[in-house]
This record gives C-alpha cells, structure tokens and sequence, in this order.
C-alpha cells in the first residue's frame, strides 16, 4: 500500500517552489490500474492552466522517479480541482463558506453519515453546513470527514469563473 504522507512529503515542497499549493494527493483505480491523481492550485486564483500542471508533473516526475516510492508502475495525474473541488483542508471551509457541499462523515453523527448543505464556516475545528432539506444547523470535527466536495451550482459557477477566456471567443468563432 502507497504511503500518502511519504508521497506528500516528497511532492509538497516541489508545488511549493512553483508557487502551488496542494489540493489533495490520492491513489485511485485499482491494482491493474493505479494512478497517484495530484490536485494543486494557485493560492491566489485557485485554478492550474496547462502550462502549471505541465511543469508540476515534470518536477513531480523526476522526484518520484529518484525516490521510487510507488512498488507498482502507476500513471501520474496533475490536475486542477476543478469546480466541484474536493474539500480537504480545513481552511477549505471558510474560503468556500456560502457555498453547497456533499460531505460523507466516517461514522454517524446524529443519525447522518451523509449530508448535504451550504457550508456557514469553521470554527476551531468544528464545521457547520447548513441541510439543505431543513435549513438546520449541523456541526462536526473536521476529523469526522470521509470525503468532501462543493456540488455544482449556478453560483459556484459564477464565483469559479476562468480569471482570463483568453482564446475562447476565436475557438468558437473557427467552429
């Protein structure tokens, strides 16, 4: 099994000396096919262009490779996190406090072990959503969290817009 602390501790200083953060780090896809997905973004626009993800994968690679971390051949993943990101930090939850979310707890809290909400913030290490069906406040430790991730909506989409559509208007002009 992949060490995700070992991998983060490889590849965390490489984002960072290009100027990203780190989103998440995960395995995913089975044992015939195993990709190591790395999620960065730029901490003051929040997106990756191609050119990012390209120079990351490239610093990422050569580091993998000298470390040798990974037992089995794996395919490498640089990405964005796109709109629907995954929340996994906690300061995740006050940057995109207002905004709905789909969060799986480890084990129930109150009944739920699913919720979802629109995030009012963090506070220690205490997050509240609130339901989306009530309006009820709901609170739990980021440390009850099995997956989170922003749902799409059409203010998630206007909040996340690209900072440039740069070249936008003539690939649908030539179409």
């Amino acid at each position: 099994m992949t060490d995700i602390a070992v991998l983060t501790s490889l590849i965390e200083p490489e984002a960072k000396a290009l100027g990203f953060a780190l989103v998440r780090i995960k395995m995913i896809g089975g044992k015939s096919d195993p990709t190591l997905q790395i999620m960065a973004e730029r901490p003051d626009t929040r997106q990756l262009d191609i050119a990012d993800c390209e120079a990351l994968s490239r610093r990422i690679s050569d580091v993998l490779d000298a470390a040798d971390p990974i037992e089995e051949a794996y395919r490498l993943e640089v990405s964005s996190p796109g709109i629907d990101r995954p929340l996994t930090r906690e300061s995740d939850f006050a940057d995109w406090a207002g905004f709905d979310a789909r969060v799986r707890l480890v084990e129930e809290i109150n009944g739920r072990k699913q919720l979802d909400g629109r995030i009012v913030g963090i506070e220690g290490d205490t997050i509240t959503v609130a339901l989306s069906k009530s309006g009820d406040a709901f609170a739990f430790p980021f440390s009850a969290i099995a997956s989170a991730k922003l749902l799409l909506t059409d203010a998630l989409i206007k909040a996340t817009a690209p900072l440039s559509t740069e070249g936008a208007d003539s690939i649908v002009k030539e179409g």
